[in-house]
């Protein structure tokens, strides 16, 4: 039978009862086969089921090829056609990767739910990535190298995972391979390796050549979370419980990090062990435990009398704003317990933890939040942004729903651009948030910033139609207030080529199509020119055969000889979310128009601060 015939008639049996019958079958076909053939073929099954990642078709060769504990006999290194045909083709390469995979999602099921199949697979796989790490060739690679050479491919894989299956399958065999790795810390190639593919790449400490040095045997075992292998390592009384690494981390830091919560109580019963030092950024156990959202981690680490919960970092955040921002919950509630932690206090920003949770849109924390005695719901940082205004630029309608039913909150308060939450909203085309403040009656939908751009002077250039509607049909909105440039919501619309906009703002009652002339605004005769084009363009999409035929409609505001693509784009340039409307690139003899028109902040889509999240790569 072909493997696309095997395939069909899977996919046909997972709809009855047949198929565990029909993996019973094979496995028993398997087992029948010769010896060598019939072992081979399961231990295929047992690493494509068990490993921690698809692996590498030479990853696969490579570990079905150790034996021994020198060095690997490069001819005892079967052939992927024998490993396919020993499983009866049960596994299959998948061509796109050059992976190894199960036949069908159905057979990792069955495997799963048939767990003597196997024989300690997670063992097994331990002990063969430990002998690999611990062969000649290997322990000669320098570790100063970032990837291990093409000869050996099972190093990365088995230096990744080979703690995750130790943990899952600890023996004695494999802790005593597991201490020869550890003896040789400094030396190894597998600890740079675990590491760089562990951080994300702004936490990595050394360079290119670099060695972590400091990273002990310790650290390691702390790192990876092999609690029998730390208590092993402690008996010996030759490792230094407090000793810290390249990055100024301790073992338990790792542990914290790591959410590893055996070794974290493991190490506290030590007396020897301070959970309360820090890296050299500033950063404590708990600190990273409250970042990540680690909450058993947090509540062990909180249970200590010798613990600063409030202890801030060199930016001068602190476990509560990083929870915060990080929509951490829990562990939020178990620091606000605390007497002496501070809800208000402020980073090097002077954001508050309120402000983090409004910015990234933390409902629940944002409520959570100002229910505490002392939190100021309109406090201000370094940019004079409140979390209202960070909420709104970001379109978070839960979060701006909240501050806005208490009393203590003004809707209208502006940043140090003089940008409303209203403003941010409508730059950012938060249709939702928009329809909200507008809903209150004491919002002021006209308030300009310091470029006297209003609310309906941002949305026409973007083309946020159901964002103008919804301002025009306020009686306080004036639709043809200049901006400091003397552009009305008509003229910018039709210089960025909104035909949409446009037909609104001609069709709107109190809108004038002529604008005062000035050498930026448009004219009646551009706008409806923005509105012909607009009608082209749809009627050449539906009928195409017409378009060699079909007089050419002008682009607004085009001139005689239209200037080059980049030209235009040069001319018109596009606006980002929430910046001012830019000013066309035309010569001025009144103003240094280059000096006028500085391009403001977008608001706190820049300057939420960005959280801290796991170490682990996405």
């Amino acid at each position: 039978m072909t493997l696309t015939r095997r395939r069909k008639k899977l996919d046909e049996m997972t709809k009855g009862d047949g198929l565990g019958n029909a993996y019973a079958a094979t496995l028993s076909r398997i087992k029948s086969l010769q010896r060598g053939r019939s072992k081979l073929g399961m231990e295929v099954l047992m690493w494509v089921s068990h490993a921690e990642r698809p692996l590498h078709v030479d990853e696969l060769r490579h570990a079905l090829g150790v034996e021994g504990s020198i060095d690997l006999d490069i001819g005892n290194i079967p052939a992927i056609e024998t490993l396919l045909a020993c499983s009866l083709r049960l596994v299959t390469v998948e061509k796109s990767s050059s992976t190894v995979r199960l036949v069908h999602y159905s057979l990792q099921e069955y495997l799963s739910h048939n767990r003597n199949l196997f024989l300690k697979p997670h063992s097994l796989i331990a002990e063969v990535c430990l002998t690999y790490l611990d062969f000649w060739h290997v322990r000669g690679f320098s570790p100063a190298l970032r990837s291990a050479p093409s000869s050996a491919p099972l190093v990365e894989y088995a230096s990744d995972h080979w703690g995750t299956h130790a943990r899952r399958g600890n023996t004695k065999s494999v802790r005593v391979l597991a201490l020869k790795l550890i003896d040789r810390y400094d030396k190894h190639i597998s600890w740079k390796i675990l590491l760089l593919h562990g951080l994300a790449p702004r936490n990595y400490p050394f360079g290119s050549g670099d060695i972590p040095r400091g990273f002990t045997g310790l650290h390691g075992a702390a790192y990876l979370g092999y609690v029998e292998l730390i208590v092993d390592l402690l008996e010996t009384n030759k490792w230094d419980a407090q000793a810290v690494d390249f990055d100024g981390n301790t073992a338990i830091a790792w542990a914290a990090r790591r959410e590893h919560v055996g070794v974290v109580k493991v190490l506290l019963e030590r007396n020897d062990v301070n959970p309360d030092k820090a890296d050299r950024r500033g950063q404590t156990p708990l600190w990273w435990a409250a970042t990540n959202g680690y909450e058993e981690v947090v509540r062990i680490l909180l249970e200590r009398n010798d613990i600063n919960p409030d202890k801030a970092d060199e930016y001068n955040q602190t476990p509560l704003m990083q929870a915060a921002a990080n929509g951490c919950e829990g562990d939020v509630r178990m620091l606000l317990e605390l007497n002496d932690v501070n809800p208000n206090k402020m980073n090097m920003s002077s954001r508050t933890p309120l402000m983090q949770a409004a910015g990234n849109g933390c409902e629940g924390l944002v409520r959570v939040l100002l229910v505490q005695n002392g939190v100021y719901p309109d406090k201000a940082d370094m940019y004079n942004e409140t979390p209202l205004i960070g909420a709104a630029t970001n379109g978070h309608e839960g979060v701006v729903r909240v501050p806005l039913e208490r009393s203590d909150v003004d809707p209208n308060e502006a940043d140090k651009d003089n940008q409303t939450p209203l403003f941010r909203a409508a730059a950012n085309e938060h249709d939702e948030v928009v329809k909200i403040l507008l809903g209150r009656n004491d919002i002021n939908p006209d308030k300009a910033d310091k470029y006297n751009q209003t609310p309906l002077l941002q949305a026409p250039g973007n083309g946020y139609e159901g964002i103008v509607r919804m301002l025009l049909e306020r009686n306080d909105v004036d639709p043809n207030r200049e901006n400091r440039w003397g552009q009305t919501p008509l003229s910018v619309a039709t210089l960025e080529g909104k035909a949409g906009v446009v037909k609104i703002l001609l069709e709107w009652k109190t809108a004038s199509p002529n604008p005062p002339n000035t050498e930026y605004c448009q004219t009646q005769l551009q706008s409806n020119s923005v509105l012909l084009h607009e009608q082209a363009r749809v009627a050449r999409k539906h009928a195409p055969s017409l378009q060699s035929t079909e007089p050419r409609v002008p682009e607004p505001s085009e001139p005689s000889e239209p200037p080059s693509k980049k030209a235009r784009k040069s001319r018109y340039p596009r606006r980002k979310l929430g910046s001012s409307l830019h000013q066309p690139d035309l010569p001025s003899p009144q103003v240094n128009l280059s000096k006028q028109n500085p391009t403001p902040r977008t608001g706190s889509l820049l300057h939420v601060d960005q959280p801290v999240t796991a170490d682990t790569k996405p």
